[in-house]
């Protein structure tokens, strides 16, 4: 099939640029009209203020904040040299590249406001050496240049991008693409790569001949080559083709790859829902892209913006991606998103499958298992892992009280059976109320993001826990059936130091008789690695030093049993 549209080659010609400011008057002139009127005219990035640096002198600090739960651990991104909280600015909107080939590398980039008083942005960035645990936040990628809608991915050689829209005095919206190539996460001067509002970018690591590709899609109506929303490189990042258009023209959405470089896009394709589009010429570098169909998948529901929950952006973009393992899910294209029901609950998160490759699609499910259909479930956000697993994130106010019905939480469910069914929600995050915290724009961003590895899912988060609006890094490892049932405390108080794990750490419980003794170390997927402790003891304290460095890095379980009670803790091994 061949491209829905031919677009004029040179897009910074006059003709066009008085064609675009006609274009967004008569858009502005029907939005005065009704309600029924497209919104996507409405999301789009302006920078309103002017850049107001903050004078090192004037910068004030308070504590950090981070948390450890059962099966997860949440550290905040946006910290000064030494670790602190910055006071009086602002993050949002981020987006999260891992290194899985080393796990303690990743980059973390969001929407950087130096100053709440001020909606000019930057393009904030952190970086972590140590699997999350502690972040770096260098100065902003071109400090005092207005950007925003940050997108992060990494190629198969450890390479990381940063995808970075901008915006002149003519409203001539484009994107630079940084990239880094070494350890010290510096970036390069940037390449222009056409692009626009709502950008989003995929980097293919699959081992066909699309490996290195990337892929960006954004709206066209805010773009410095309109009609064109769509572009490809095909050399590493070094140029960027011309723009071209996506069959079915989604807006407000990601893009995937699947095990053999097929490309997906997915986004909100104005009044009529949800629309997957998939191409299987894009991984050839040699031809151009063509679309092979756009096919509507049905969400029960639309994506919304301008919504109470949060009144400047979006209810939460759409999210596609593929199954790429070995499993008997491979090839699966999956869908997620916060959508407005049909049925009238604000938002659910609500989840699509496709088993032959996106031509057809199973009946659309709810993943939030709240019992109420007037909260919101909202900012979606989906990931696949290597080995097939399913993740899912969002924002919840469940159990926000009456009079304030904005109070969110962080939710998460995961599947192991492609889609079919989902693990019981579960609660990450204490409550916090969105709207503290507003960088002068009435918005926690439009999305958060999320890269899952074999182990667990790394989320890139923002939330006003501390009073105000920052970044979060959280890393969630879903709970594996046949020793989930032992995760309730019997009183052996049974622990370890220090956890994550470095070589040894030491196991501590409490026997309140004395009983036969078994532990055993467990890996993510249930199966014994190692029994640490199998003999009859006597009643008191006990530690056990027990060396992990025998263990690849990873997540473990470990299950203490005594007489006929059982504990079962996590252990994080990173070296």
């Amino acid at each position: 099939m061949n491209n829905i549209n031919t677009f004029p080659k040179h897009y910074k010609s006059s003709k066009y640029k008085i064609s675009l400011v006609i274009f967004l008057f008569l858009s502005a002139a029907v939005s005065a009209l009704g309600q029924n009127i497209d919104k996507s005219y409405m999301h789009h990035e302006v920078p309103d203020d002017p850049y107001k640096p903050r004078l090192e002198q004037d910068i004030e600090t308070s504590p950090a904040y981070r948390f450890r739960g059962s099966n997860y651990f949440t550290v905040q991104v946006n910290v000064n040299d030494d670790g602190e909280n910055i006071l009086w600015d602002a993050a949002n909107e981020p987006s999260i590249s891992v290194d899985l080939n080393n796990p303690d590398r990743m980059i973390i980039g969001w929407r950087q406001f130096d100053d709440v008083t001020s909606n000019f942005r930057q393009a904030g960035y952190g970086f972590s050496t140590d699997a999350g645990l502690t972040w770096t936040f260098p100065e902003p990628i071109d400090p005092g240049v207005f950007r925003s809608d940050p997108v992060l991915d990494i190629d198969s050689e450890g390479n990381f991008y940063y995808n970075s829209l901008t915006k002149n005095a003519n409203n001539d919206y484009w994107c630079d693409v940084f990239k880094t190539t070494d350890e010290n996460f510096e970036w390069d001067e940037g390449t222009f790569a056409q692009g626009g509002d709502k950008q989003w970018m995929y980097i293919d690591n699959t081992d066909g001949m699309g490996n290195g590709n990337i892929y960006a899609f954004w709206n066209s109506s805010f773009s410095i080559c309109y009609p064109g929303s769509y572009t490809r490189s095909t050399d590493g990042g070094t140029s960027y083709e011309e723009c071209d258009g996506v069959m079915g023209n989604p807006i407000w959405g990601t893009l995937t790859v699947g095990p053999d470089g097929e490309l997906y896009t997915v986004g909100s394709a104005s009044n009529t829902g949800v629309v997957v589009t998939k191409s299987t010429t894009a991984t050839n570098p040699a031809s151009q892209t063509s679309w092979d169909y756009a096919i509507y998948v049905d969400l029960d529901g639309s994506l919304n913006g301008w919504t109470d929950i949060n009144p400047g952006g979006l209810l939460g973009q759409v999210y596609v991606d593929a199954d790429r393992s070995d499993g008997p899910g491979r090839g699966n294209v999956y869908v997620l998103a916060s959508v407005d029901r049909d049925t009238g609950d604000p938002g659910d998160v609500m989840f699509a499958r496709s088993t032959d490759g996106g031509q057809t699609w199973d009946n659309p499910i709810r993943i939030n298992d709240d019992p109420y259909n007037n909260k919101w479930q909202w900012f979606g956000t989906l990931s696949v892992a290597p080995n097939g697993r399913i993740d899912a994130a969002w924002l919840d106010t469940r159990n926000a009280p009456i009079n304030n019905e904005y109070m969110s939480e962080l939710y998460y469910s995961f599947s192991f059976d492609e889609g079919i069914t989902w693990s019981e929600n579960e609660r990450l995050s204490e409550s916090f109320h969105p709207h503290h915290g507003w960088p002068n724009q009435n918005k926690m961003g439009d999305y958060f993001d999320m890269v899952s590895d074999n182990n667990g899912a790394h989320l890139a988060w923002a939330n006003t826990i501390n009073g105000e609006q920052d970044v979060y890094y959280t890393y969630i490892t879903p709970w594996i059936v046949g020793v989930e049932d032992d995760f309730v405390s019997n009183n052996l108080l049974f622990t370890n130091y220090p956890n994550p794990v470095v070589g040894k750490t030491t196991l501590r419980y409490e026997l309140l008789e004395s009983s036969k003794v078994v532990i055993t170390v467990f890996d993510i997927l249930g199966n014994a690695s190692e029994i640490v402790v199998d003999e009859f003891q006597e009643f008191g304290t006990h530690n056990i030093l027990f060396d992990a460095s025998k263990l690849d890095r990873g997540i473990y379980f470990c299950k203490l049993t005594a007489g006929t009670q059982s504990e079962t803790i996590k252990l994080t091994v990173i070296d």
